[in-house]
C-alpha cells in the first residue's frame, strides 16, 4: 500500500519548505502528583479549527492514594474529547453517564446548553502506583448548536479505524483522514488522529483542511528541515504540501488535529465557551445559584465558581 506516500518538498521552493506558521510551547501546571501541559488557548494562537483547548496529561506515575480527582463542574458551548495513551479515568455526568475510559478509547461529551461532569479514578486503582498519559481537548460548537441538548458517547479502541503502511500507523479518533472515517458524531468538519511513526517513517498531512496542527507526544519529527520534540504544538500554514517524518533516532508519536475555521469569534472563561459574552455571564450565575443539573452518584461535591 502507498496511501501515506507524499511528494517531497521541492528544493529551493520557499513555499514548499516554509510550512510552519507557529510553534507553541505549552504552559505547565503541577496538579499534585502529575503535570498538565496546556497548548491551547495560547497568546500565540487561540484556536486550530474548532479546537479551542488542548491539554497533555502526564506522562506520570501516580502514587498510592493520589491521582486524578476532578470534582463535578459545568460546561457550555463545547465538546470535551478525552483520549488516553496510558492509565484510565472514570467519567460521570449529569445525563447519568457512568463510563470508564482506557487507552485507545474515546470519550466525547457535547455540553450544548449545559452539562456537569466529574473525572476521577476508581478507589481500587489508587491502591498501587499506576501510569497516566493522555490528552483532553475541547472543540467549540457552531453557533446553531450552542444551545443544543447535551449528549455523551464512548467509543472503544476497536471502533476507531486504524491504518498502517510503511512504518506509519494512524488511528482516526474523530473526523476523516486518508480515506477513513471515525464513527464519532462531530458538529463541525474536523480531524483528530493518533499517529505512530517508526524511525525514518513519514506521512503526509492533507492540505484540504484550512487549519492543521500536530501535538508532539514522544520522540522527534522533522518538518521543513527542522526537528521538533515532545510537548510542542506545531501549527501549519494553510494549503502547503506537508510531510512529517520521524528522525532516525527512533519512533515518534503525535496527535494530528484541525479542521475548518469556526463561524465567528469564541469567548472562553473557565469551563464555558460561547460566541456571546452575555451567555457566559448567564452560565456563571447559573452555576453560582445551583441551576445546573447534578451528577448522579457524585452529588455531594463540586468545584465552586472561580472568584476571578
Amino acid at each position: 500500500m502507498t496511501w501515506l506516500n507524499a511528494p517531497d518538498p521541492v528544493p529551493g521552493d520557499a513555499a514548499s519548505c516554509d510550512q510552519i506558521e507557529t510553534v507553541i510551547m505549552p504552559r505547565t501546571s503541577d496538579l499534585g502528583g502529575f503535570e498538565v501541559r496546556r497548548a491551547l488557548p495560547s497568546t500565540r494562537r487561540r484556536m486550530v479549527g474548532p479546537f479551542i483547548f488542548f491539554d497533555q496529561i502526564g506522562p506520570a506515575e501516580l502514587i498510592v492514594g493520589g491521582g486524578v480527582d476532578v470534582r463535578p463542574h459545568p460546561h457550555i458551548g463545547l465538546a470535551t474529547v478525552t483520549y488516553l495513551l496510558e492509565g484510565e479515568l472514570y467519567h460521570r455526568d449529569s445525563l447519568g453517564s457512568d463510563q470508564l475510559i482506557k487507552p485507545g478509547e474515546l470519550n466525547w461529551m457535547s455540553s450544548g446548553r449545559g452539562i456537569v461532569h466529574s473525572e476521577r479514578e476508581r478507589d481500587e486503582r489508587k491502591a498501587a502506583p499506576r501510569p497516566l498519559f493522555g490528552t483532553q481537548s475541547w472543540v467549540a460548537l457552531p453557533k446553531h448548536l450552542e444551545e443544543s441538548e447535551p449528549f455523551f458517547a464512548h467509543h472503544s479502541d476497536a471502533a476507531l479505524p486504524a491504518l498502517s503502511d510503511q512504518g506509519a500507523t494512524v488511528r482516526i479518533v474523530a473526523g476523516g483522514l486518508y480515506g477513513a472515517q471515525s464513527p464519532v458524531t462531530t458538529a463541525t468538519d474536523l480531524f483528530f488522529a493518533d499517529v505512530h511513526l517508526e524511525a525514518g517513517a513519514r506521512i503526509p498531512l492533507d492540505a484540504g483542511y484550512e487549519e492543521r496542527a500536530i501535538y508532539m507526544l514522544q520522540g522527534e519529527v522533522e518538518v521543513s528541515g527542522q526537528t521538533f520534540g515532545p510537548a510542542q504544538l506545531l501549527v501549519f500554514k494553510p494549503g502547503d504540501r506537508l510531510e512529517i517524518r520521524a528522525t532516525a533516532k527512533g519512533p515518534a508519536r503525535f496527535m494530528l488535529l484541525g479542521g475548518e475555521p469556526m463561524d465567528g469569534r469564541r469567548y472562553i472563561w473557565w469551563n464555558f465557551v460561547s460566541s456571546s459574552k452575555e451567555r457566559i455571564e448567564q452560565a456563571k450565575e447559573d452555576w453560582r445559584k445551583g441551576r445546573f443539573d447534578i451528577v448522579p452518584g457524585d452529588e455531594e461535591d463540586f468545584i465552586p465558581l472561580p472568584e476571578a
